[in-house]
């Protein structure tokens, strides 16, 4: 399964979709601008809350809370690292292999390829093409991959 996510330049406040393979919009992303911490939220096409990704306020690097269907379910956290970006991802069994920065890597559980992540290049804003194993792990994959990129464009101190 396949998802196609467009994100425009400076859309903290602003509304941006997620399509799938046929190019259908499946969801669409939310952020909060005026928040203690950077906020984004999941939801479907039925206007429901399916995810939401909640910055730790008043940590040294990045750490990013995501929550499914109103509970808790994972954290992303950027680990300090002088070469290139490391995540840890606390609640699942998957860890992160790739380029970060170039925005080329692969979410692996247990099993194996959870998704893999591509950036498209020659578009305006950041687009990501996400090709995800399991339909069962479409919410997480997307949510993990938004914390993934609020953690990048997040940099250091977080407060």
């Amino acid at each position: 399964m396949k998802l196609y996510l467009k994100q425009r330049i400076f859309s903290w406040s602003e509304r941006f979709t997620v399509k799938d393979f046929n190019g259908n919009d499946k969801y669409y992303i939310q952020g909060e601008l005026l928040s203690w911490g950077r906020k984004l939220h999941i939801f479907d096409n039925n206007d429901n809350e399916v995810a939401a990704i909640r910055q730790k306020a008043i940590s040294i690097l990045p750490r990013f809370e995501v929550y499914i269907d109103d509970r808790y379910r994972f954290e992303v956290n950027k680990k300090f690292s002088l070469l290139r970006p490391e995540f840890n991802m606390v609640g699942l069994d998957w860890s992160i292999k790739g380029e970060l920065f170039s925005h080329e890597y692969k979410i692996v559980g247990g099993y194996g390829i959870v998704a893999t992540v591509s950036k498209v290049f020659l578009s305006m804003g950041d687009s990501y093409s996400i090709d995800i194993k399991s339909q069962d792990n479409e919410v997480q994959v997307l949510a993990a991959v938004l914390a993934i990129n609020c953690a990048l464009a997040s940099g250091g101190l977080a407060i």
